[in-house]
This record gives structure tokens, sequence and C-alpha cells, in this order.
């Protein structure tokens, strides 16, 4: 894939002209999904209607669309974005395609966090504290990993290795919280942790949006640095990178982005897997448009699954992870299978 060098002052950037007509062209997909969420459900609507429904929000469909369909979608969106560049994060640290915010634990934490949250604060201190408790948990897993895993500095199988064994620690932690919550609790917070953006609304998109701007940010200020990431830690420090230090710090932003996703919408398991690899099949190079590919193929991921949990089933409304899950599982045994061999 030819590179060019773009140069502004005494700055220069490599980018890919073929890598970012990809992005263009999935950015565009994901146009179409999004019109496709506004237009399909219950309430079918074709074009006329739904351009009237768009421009005319007090109507009846036009409730439905800005109301219901849209809020729903765009957070469907967020939460892929957030979880595409976690597991694209992780997998540059961690030089393992297999590293995704679910399999070493992140998620997990996460998930403990916000169920004990739910069973024991939401009541007295509302709902507001929700994100909060999710992204510290998940912050927590990835330091007790990373502590538990620190040997003379930290390796990348160590970090996964021990990732896996926390997972499954925090796992039992949240089946716990739900075997002794109250039944009202645990129902609702089974269907939260199996993925969902049932019922969101406009607070919840601005909510997201704002973590999400908050944590993207800093990471472009870093991109050097997890450029320089896959590489051998003795080349790296040859480069003038502190490998530890930068380290842990990209470690705990992905931690940051899956902790505010599963905030919002649950446990969405193995996006944050699949995503980085289909982005690294469209950009080889891994530096921004790689990532982007990354959060924009999470955002087709989560989209799509909802879009089919919403209409598929008529006139049920399923949780959309799990048609991430059974597209995932089959992806992730692939990848184990070509990785073992």
């Amino acid at each position: 894939m030819a590179e060019r060098t773009l140069r502004l002052g005494r700055l220069s950037r490599r980018f890919s002209p073929v890598a970012w007509r990809r992005v263009a062209a999935l950015f565009l997909v994901i146009v179409v999904v999004l019109l496709l969420s506004l237009a399909l459900g219950r309430v079918m609507l074709g074009p006329g209607a739904l351009l009237e429904a768009l421009t005319h929000p007090h109507t009846p469909t036009g409730l439905i669309v800005q109301e219901l369909r849209l809020p729903r979608a765009l957070l469907a969106a967020l939460i892929g974005v957030a979880l595409g560049v976690a597991g694209w994060l992780l997998q540059q640290v961690m030089r393992n395609p297999l590293a995704s915010p679910d399999i070493i634990g992140v998620t997990s934490g996460a998930s403990a966090a916000a169920v004990s949250y739910l069973a024991w604060l939401a009541a007295p201190l509302g709902m507001a504290g929700l994100p909060v408790a999710a992204m510290l948990g998940a912050m927590g897993a990835a330091l007790a990993v990373y502590g538990l895993a620190w040997s003379h500095g930290v390796t990348p199988l160590r970090l996964v290795l021990t990732g896996i064994g926390m997972a499954a620690a925090l796992g039992a932690v949240t089946t716990m919280v739900l075997a002794i919550s109250p039944l009202t609790t645990t129902l609702s917070a089974y269907v939260w942790l199996t993925g969902s953006v049932y019922g969101a609304g406009w607070s919840d998109v601005t909510g997201l949006a704002l973590w999400c701007a908050a944590l993207l940010v800093p990471l472009a200020a870093l991109m050097r640095t997890v450029v320089l990431a896959p590489l051998d830690d003795a080349l790296a420090t040859g480069l003038g990178l502190s490998v530890q230090r930068h380290r842990a710090g990209l470690l705990a932003l992905a931690a940051a982005l899956a902790g505010v996703a599963v905030a919002w919408g649950g446990a969405f398991v193995f996006v944050g897997l699949v995503a980085p690899h289909l982005a690294r099949r469209l950009s080889r190079f891994p530096g921004t448009a790689q990532m982007v590919l990354a959060l924009l193929f999470g955002a087709l991921l989560v989209m799509l699954a909802d879009l089919v949990a919403r209409t598929l089933f008529l006139p049920l409304d399923l949780p959309a992870g799990i048609f991430v899950a059974a597209l995932g599982a089959p992806f992730f045994l692939a990848l184990l299978i070509r990785e073992v061999r």
C-alpha cells in the first residue's frame, strides 16, 4: 500500500491515500446503515416518509425517528467507537491479536463495578454515577492486571495471561453480586450484561459522546507512542520511548474507553477483538487511518447488531449483544486456531 509524507513546516506525517479512501467508503456504509436503522422497525418508513420525519420532528413519525430510533442508533455507534479503539490499543500494546477488553478482564472489571453500583448505590445516588463506577472498575482491573504481571517490567505475554485469569475472577464476582441482589436488579442487570441500547435517549448520546471526546483527544497526542508500541522493548527504548510508562498509560486509556462503553451499553463482547482485525485488513500501517478504521468497524458492528436485534424478530426487541457475540465467537475461535497453527 503506497504511502506518502505530508509536510507542514518542520512537522511531517506519513499517510496512505488508499487507506483514507477506504475510511471514506466505510463511513458511507455506516451512513447507509444509519438510514436503514431510522426507516426499519415496527413502523416501516419509505424514503419520503423518512425525509418528512427528519424534517418535521413533532409529527408521530418524527417522534419515532428523532426520539427513539436516532438516539439509539447513535448510541450504538458511539459504543462501537469506544470498544473498537480500546481493542485496537490493547492489541498494539500487548502485541497480541487475541487481546481485547473482554478477554483480558477490562470489560469484566467494568461489569463487576457497574453491577455492584446497580445493586447497592443506584437507588440512593441515581444513575448518573454509573459511568464513573464502570470506568473505575475497568481501570482498576487494568491496574491489577498490570501489577500482577509486573516482574522487572511487564511483557505482553504476561499481560495477556494475567488478564485472562483476572477476567475469570471478576466474572465470578459479578455472578456473586447478582446472586445476592434483589430479583428486579438481577433481571435488569442480566439484560444489561448481554449488551443493549434499548431505551436510549439524547442524554445518553450526549454523555457518551463527551466521554469519548475527552478520551480520544489525548490519544491523538500519543499516536507516535502507539505506533512504536508493537516494537521490541529494546528497539522502542533505543528510539527514545519510555516503554513501561507509556505501556501503562495506553493500557489505562484503553480501559477507560472500554469502561464508558460498558457503562452506557453493557458488556458487548468481541467488538474490541473483531474491529481491529478488520481494520488491519484494510490498512497495514498502524497509524491514524488504521485506528479510524477500527473505530468505524466497531460502530458498524454494534449498529448492525442492534438493527438485526430490533427488526429480525418483531415484535420482540432483543439485546444487540446476542448478535455481536454470535458473530464474534466463531471469529475468535478461527483466530485462535490460526494462531496455534
